[in-house]
């Protein structure tokens, strides 16, 4: 059993109502003595669920290379289509209170859409906030999609869309969760992977984030392995993908310096 951070101890989590049923939202702590990186970790499953090995696994793998890891259990159907951001916006916060000199987020498959909206709608905090946490940045330092649901406008998935909107025929709300409509020159760098056969989530959903990050001058680094189903997780048992771990490991290594 890891320790269990709860998001906002003193009070309900904001949308609550619309998720009656599901327990408040927090984050395993997978730590590291003298860790200065720590890492939102955001598992799978199309915003109905949460893979398991998509969320533990993965923190612990990040500990051998010396990096903190938090996995966020974040709200999933029924809940207001804002919640997850919610949630991945305070668990940055949090983790940053906790005193590390760089946060990212990273996510696989519908979390790695999480991940991508967290890095492109962020604030700098309210400096005015009672609550302590409130006056950190949500911004994270870097983020690392994983065959990432990147869109909800090209390419997209479309139980994902319906997952969390509800409604596939809301535009500003499909763009809004549209990562590569919303990279602008601020947005932080990425570490990208994805299978060219993926046949769940088309891997042109990591070409055109790669596209959009390139276009604004962000610093990225895209793989795209040739061979390896939709949430193959950390990949243990294909050899082209298998490496991405210490290859990300490295890239957020090279950048939080």
């Amino acid at each position: 059993m890891r320790p269990i951070i709860k998001l906002w101890p003193n009070a309900v989590a904001p949308y609550s109502e619309q998720s009656p049923d599901q327990a408040q939202p927090s984050l395993a702590a997978y730590e590291v003595l003298g860790a200065k990186i720590a890492v939102v970790v955001c598992p799978g499953g199309g915003y109905v669920c949460k893979a398991d090995h998509e969320g533990g696994p993965v923190a612990e793998r990040m500990n051998l290379e010396g990096i903190a890891g938090y996995v966020l259990d974040y709200r999933v159907k029924p809940c207001h289509h804002m919640a997850p951001l919610t949630d991945a916006q305070r668990a940055i916060r949090v983790v940053r209170a906790m005193g590390y000199d760089y946060v990212g987020i990273l996510g696989f498959s519908a979390g790695a859409n999480l991940a991508c909206t967290a890095a492109t709608h962020y604030d700098a905090g309210d400096p005015d906030a009672e609550d302590a946490v409130e006056r950190l940045s949500c911004r994270p330092d870097f983020f690392v999609p994983c065959y990432p649901v990147v869109s909800f406008h090209q390419f997209p998935n479309i139980g994902s869309v319906n997952a969390l909107l509800g409604n596939f025929d809301d535009m500003a709300q499909r763009r809004f969760f549209s990562a590569e409509l919303n990279v602008t020159a601020d947005t932080p760098p990425a570490y990208i992977w994805h299978t060219a056969n993926d046949d769940l989530v088309p891997v042109e959903n990591s070409l055109i984030l790669a596209g959009a990050l390139s276009r604004c001058g962000v610093p990225f680094e895209l793989h795209i392995f040739p061979k390896g189903p939709h949430g193959i997780g950390l990949a243990p048992d294909f050899p082209d993908a298998r490496h991405w771990p210490e290859e990300c490991a490295r890239f957020i290594k090279g950048i939080c310096k």
